[in-house]
């Protein structure tokens, strides 16, 4: 199958699995909301920062090595597995010994057990990374379509089931195992590959090499990409950050379903055009402008209608996380942005410019934290803002120097469909203000949506936005 083919089945089924995974998530998540409380979801949040930085250190960017690696072997691929899963058992037990430390921070005795039972699914992770891989490799995203799916679908249920049984906060913490357990089942099964008892010094020095510089900057990421919900959880409340989380979820839907399935896709694709910088620079800029095209209006509709949707889905009770998803989808329109210049970097091999960047921006971060804190949620929230656009300048400068392709040409080519968003999302702001508040939370996101659709696309066809010819382009193929 030839290279363009590949990638275009690559996408359907990614696409596929991711759009289906979420929409499977998102049910469940409804249901869970309107059983359990917003502290609930707080304190699960007051602890992924732990199981965030566990993962990061098993894989070592190990995985991210053996994608971009040409030749590969069952040495390879063995000593990783083997790597990732002894590390595995000794981060379950450094997280076993120190949860009642982190319960006596937050203060929260719960947690405790929370933390030692939810933390296995590291373990059960580990199992599979590899095998995940081989999958990537080929670009088979259908197996990982068929296997998320009844995953989703068999741990929601099973955590719906809890939820309405009244076991709380365990709910989510047995749905999470349930789902991570037959995801990895599945894999076992479907994967050809299996692990050899072989660990080689050699291939392992190679992997980690490379990986190593990778990691230092997850765990960075991690670290900074959860500082808000420590800070958060520790000065405010489990229901604060309960809210806030919330907020950080359904903004991540539109942004995770588009731009992590085409993540998948692209890291690979770009790791097999990577010498050629006119054709990886090309593919970059269509992608990009695609995804922005696509995301963009997405989450302008949702925060016009914020109020009538969460309202009607989550019920009156999560009504004070409109707010913070207001200003929190700003950030979303820039994440596939960031994601995909940093890959730039990965399929170069520049894992040591990776990591100055990560560590520029972090610093970055602990300034507009401290300033902003003072101002409280509503700062904290409107400082990630602030960041995410300084790390937009920041992500692009390398990639100016590899592809000539820097932050003023990518801001250019954005500035249609950034500018046609925001002028269409004011206008609805106002017709819902002044003409629709009085109708039920349903009609006001139906005319919304509907005009804001007609509106946009009428626009880009008037002026023949590119984007239009790459998703017509994609398609036909």
């Amino acid at each position: 199958m030839s290279l363009k083919k590949q990638a275009f089945s690559g996408m359907v089924w990614t696409f596929g699995q991711q759009f289906s995974s979420q929409l499977v998530s998102f049910g469940i998540s409804v249901f869970l909301a309107r059983l359990l409380l917003p502290s609930d979801f707080g304190a699960i949040a007051m602890f992924s920062v732990l199981t965030s930085i566990a993962s990061s250190i098993v894989d070592s960017g190990m995985a991210s090595s053996l994608i971009r690696s040409k030749d590969i072997n069952d040495k390879d691929l063995s000593t990783v597995f083997w790597f990732n899963l002894l590390t595995s058992f000794f981060l379950y037990s450094v997280i076993f010994l120190i949860a009642p430390l982190v319960a006596d921070f937050y203060n929260l005795p719960v947690l405790k057990n929370v933390i030692r039972v939810y933390s296995i699914t590291l373990i059960i992770n580990a199992l599979v990374t590899v095998q995940g891989v081989t999958f990537l490799k080929k670009l088979d995203f259908k197996t990982g379509f068929k296997v998320q799916i009844p995953s989703q679908i068999i741990g929601g249920l099973s955590g719906i089931f809890f939820a309405y049984n009244g076991f709380g906060i365990w709910s989510i913490v047995y749905y999470n195992i349930i789902q991570t357990t037959v995801s990895t089942i599945q894999l076992w099964i479907y994967s050809n590959w299996k692990p050899s008892l072989v660990f080689s010094k050699e291939k392992f020095k190679e992997h980690f090499a490379f990986g190593y510089k990778l990691t230092l900057s997850g765990l960075l990421n991690t670290i900074f990409n959860n500082i808000y919900t420590v800070i958060i959880g520790k000065i405010f409340s489990a229901v604060q950050l309960g809210f806030y989380n919330r907020a950080d979820t359904l903004k991540q839907l539109p942004v995770t379903n588009l731009s992590n399935a085409l993540n998948k896709v692209t890291f690979p694709l770009f790791s097999k055009i990577k010498d050629n910088d006119e054709k990886l620079k090309e593919v970059y800029k269509r992608l990009m402008k695609v995804v922005v095209f696509i995301i963009t209006p997405v989450l302008s509709v949702m925060i016009v209608v914020a109020t009538p949707l969460i309202n009607l889905v989550f019920t009156e009770k999560w009504l004070q996380v409109v707010p913070y998803f207001q200003v929190l989808a700003l950030t979303g329109v820039l994440y596939p942005i960031h994601s995909y210049n940093l890959n730039i970097l990965k399929v170069k091999g520049r894992t040591d410019l990776f990591l100055i960047l990560e560590m520029i921006k972090k610093a970055l971060i602990v300034i507009v934290l401290v300033v902003s804190l003072k101002y409280g949620i509503m700062g904290l929230i409107w400082g990630q803002v602030i960041s995410s656009f300084l790390a937009f300048f920041i992500n692009t400068y390398y990639t100016g120097k590899f592809l000539n392709y820097g932050p003023v040409k990518q801001f250019f080519d954005l500035t249609p469909t950034l500018l046609i968003s925001g002028i269409l999302a004011t206008m609805m702001y106002y017709l819902r203000k002044y003409f629709l508040t009085g109708y039920v939370d349903i009609i006001q996101i139906l005319i919304i949506t509907f005009s804001y659709i007609v509106l946009y696309m009428s626009i880009a066809l008037i002026f023949k936005f590119d984007e239009l010819k790459y998703i017509k382009e994609l398609i036909k193929k």
